[in-house]
């Protein structure tokens, strides 16, 4: 019989496949939802989302069809299976997760060493876990490293105490969430070089990492050059480097990236 996976606030991650505590998931239909009352966890396909099998008392429940012949499985369910130390209590190890599968998409993209050279940019691996650290601005789950998940709620507490709100607006992306970015723009009609001025490469962004996060204001849009001009930036830009975050794309960075007063990385001693 399988061993539940006692961490309830962590996304167990693996290259293809994601195993999500069940209960911060929504349902997609009533069989997901009479599935999800259930499960104690999810595993869900990191290329598009699909909810792929739900984790039961009594087994493994599946949700799309031929579900053992989908790539990344075995390893997903062997961690399922594991309980590995950095789930113990008290132990709280992040490993990274190997950069296999990224030469072949930035090939499709046209993208090859120049790109790095270019913007100064290097690979970032994924964690194999990620910490949950609430909610952002739109109710979904927010995951981050563990330790950035830790200063991101003092510093977010400290701001409260200054009377200053900060919502995320999004933390961690993997590197298929970053592929679907740009295969959402090429099929709008930009160009990889146009995109590329707003999003890093697959593989590249600091989201990949879990300890950077977009942060916003109530009533501000999200993502906005508008950000700098909030009571929110002018705390961060006072206190953030007390929390152990700093902003990543000043005005004239040196990786050609436009401003983004809203980006914020963690950066562990």
């Amino acid at each position: 019989m399988r061993a539940p996976v006692p961490l309830k606030t962590a996304l167990v991650n693996t290259p293809r496949i994601e195993i999500w505590p069940a209960g911060l998931l929504r349902a997609r239909s009533n069989f997901d939802a009479r599935a999800l009352s259930r499960a104690r966890h999810v595993l869900r396909r990191k290329r598009d989302g699909q909810y792929l099998a739900a984790d039961l008392p009594e087994g493994l429940l599946a949700l799309v069809p031929r579900l053992r012949s989908e790539p990344g499985l075995d390893e997903a369910l062997d961690l399922l299976d594991a309980a590995p130390a950095h789930r113990r209590v008290g132990l709280e190890h992040v490993r990274d997760l190997p950069l296999d599968r990224l030469e072949e998409r930035l090939e499709q993209l046209g993208l090859d060493d120049a790109y790095a050279e270019r913007t100064g940019l290097g690979l970032v691996a994924e964690p194999d876990w990620l910490a949950f650290a609430g909610f952002d601005r739109y109710r979904r789950p927010l995951w981050l490293h563990v330790e950035a998940a830790r200063a991101w709620t003092h510093m977010r507490e400290a701001a409260l105490h200054d009377d200053v709100v900060l919502e995320a607006i999004s933390g961690y992306r993997s590197h298929d969430y970053q592929l679907g970015i740009f295969e959402r723009k090429l099929a709008r009609g930009l160009s990889v070089e146009d995109i590329l001025t707003v999003n890093a490469a697959p593989g590249y962004s600091e989201h990949h990492s879990g300890l950077a996060l977009d942060i916003g204001a109530p009533d501000e849009p999200p993502a906005e050059e508008s950000f700098e001009h909030t009571r929110a930036f002018a705390w961060l830009r006072d206190n953030a480097g007390g929390y152990g975050f700093a902003m990543t794309y000043p005005r004239d960075n040196p990786h050609g990236i436009v401003y983004e007063p809203w980006h914020w990385a963690f950066r562990p001693a």
